[in-house]
């Protein structure tokens, strides 16, 4: 703890109009930069906070999360799957445990054919609410009808777009799975369905999604009555299925085969938290500058007031209380710039969209509520934290230099 003259002389230097310019100068850059790395660091990271979360809301919403399947490669379907729902384990963040069937496929449209990925969900399930509700978030056309027996699909923004099919229109499904051998070959299960609705999830799911009733992709694939392809999870947070999927993949046997959504894609979460780590690596540099120009401001100081530290020395202030001294005198830059760059980071942060649309910048590309913003009050604080650890750091050598001036040298020509 510093004691009282040493908050004292530090606080008294600190607030000194006299001195030289030019160390005045560099005072001030490096007060400025530690603003502006701290406000720079706290705003991007909110920013890239935002991305991932909307990454996590408009893709792992309505992809797997966590699936067990039938591996068997003579029977790939699931017959008792409700006593293994029964069964399987409780998870921390578990939301809802759904049957599905999925399988590959293509849509036929007016003109052009796309693979895609159908996925059947189940309405009547006391969970559905759940597997259902991003897709009600984010229905830009049409309706969410999805009953059993009328064949109806959702499509993809994207998918619709390059069909160029909507609401109330027909096209062509032609599943992977379900066909059947005749004299002519292999004849693939297809059959018309009409287009209910189309979601904007305004991710590459636009682009390959259908969703149709579970019970009518399980006719046309062929399945016996109330087989599934296999049971989803469903978590508060995605990144929970992970640690769930390597516990459930101890638990469960062969033939039932445990996938997470990383499979899928885990590289784009990995490409996204490497952008994060790098950009955060790049400003720290700025607080890191700003604490090497409190290592030369001070420097500069202690050599500037050799004759003061030299009296202090004569007069019983001892060595330890000079480098508390000096200490002080950076500390107080440093909490003085921690505190306006997280205010100011905050601040740009919470109206980043309304500064940027001021200056005339086009954020159609982040959708209509512009920029995603998440700031995360833990990664706040470890900002702050180490631009102050940074800047006791940066005292550490001119408080030594302080404690180390011989007031016989000092005095020599006073």
């Amino acid at each position: 703890m510093f004691q009282p003259l040493s908050l004292f002389l530090g606080l008294r230097y600190t607030r000194a109009r006299h001195g030289q310019g030019f160390t005045r100068f560099i005072q001030r850059v490096s007060l400025v930069g530690l603003i502006l790395g701290v406000a720079a660091l706290i705003l991007v990271g909110s920013v890239m906070n935002g991305f991932e979360a909307e990454l996590k809301n408009r893709i792992l919403s309505v992809v797997p999360q966590l699936e067990v399947t039938n591996e068997d490669s003579q029977q790939d379907t699931l017959a008792d799957w409700q006593e293994l729902i029964e069964g399987l384990p409780e998870f921390a963040g578990q939301r809802a445990v759904v049957p599905e069937v999925t399988t590959a496929g293509l849509v036929q449209g007016k003109q052009q054919l796309h693979a895609v990925s159908v996925q059947g969900v189940f309405p009547q399930h006391a969970d559905s609410a759940i597997q259902l509700q991003p897709l009600r978030e984010h229905l830009s056309a049409g309706q969410l009808d999805l009953s059993e027996g009328s064949y109806h699909v959702i499509l993809g923004y994207s998918l619709a777009q390059q069909l160029n099919v909507w609401p109330g229109e027909q096209v062509r499904l032609v599943a992977a799975g379900g066909g059947i051998y005749t004299p002519l070959g292999l004849v693939p299960a297809q059959r018309l369905v009409t287009v209910a609705g189309v979601v904007r999830m305004q991710s590459e799911a636009d682009q390959h999604l259908v969703v149709m009733n579970g019970a009518d992709l399980a006719r046309l694939l062929r399945m016996a009555k109330d087989r599934v392809t296999g049971v989803r999870y469903y978590f508060a947070d995605p990144f929970q299925a992970l640690p769930a999927a390597e516990q459930l993949q101890r638990q469960v046997a062969a033939p039932l085969q445990v996938k997470s959504w990383r499979e899928n894609y885990g590289h784009l979460f990995d490409a996204v938290s490497m952008e994060k780590r790098m950009i955060n690596l790049m400003l720290g540099l700025i607080i890191a500058v700003a604490a090497f120009n409190i290592v030369s401001s001070l420097m500069m100081v202690v050599q500037d007031k050799r004759s003061d530290i030299a009296i202090l020395n004569t007069m019983g202030l001892a060595p330890h209380k000079l480098r508390r001294m000096i200490i002080m005198q950076g500390l107080t830059t440093g909490v003085i710039g921690s505190s306006l760059g997280l205010a100011s980071g905050l601040l740009i942060s919470a109206y980043v969209n309304e500064i940027l649309r001021a200056f005339g910048v086009d954020l159609s590309f982040a959708g209509p509520a512009g920029l995603p913003v998440v700031i995360d009050a833990w990664q706040v604080s470890a900002t702050v934290i180490a631009a102050l650890a940074l800047t006791f750091l940066a005292t550490l050598f001119p408080a030594w230099q302080a404690s180390r001036v011989l007031p016989a040298h000092a005095l020599r020509y006073e």
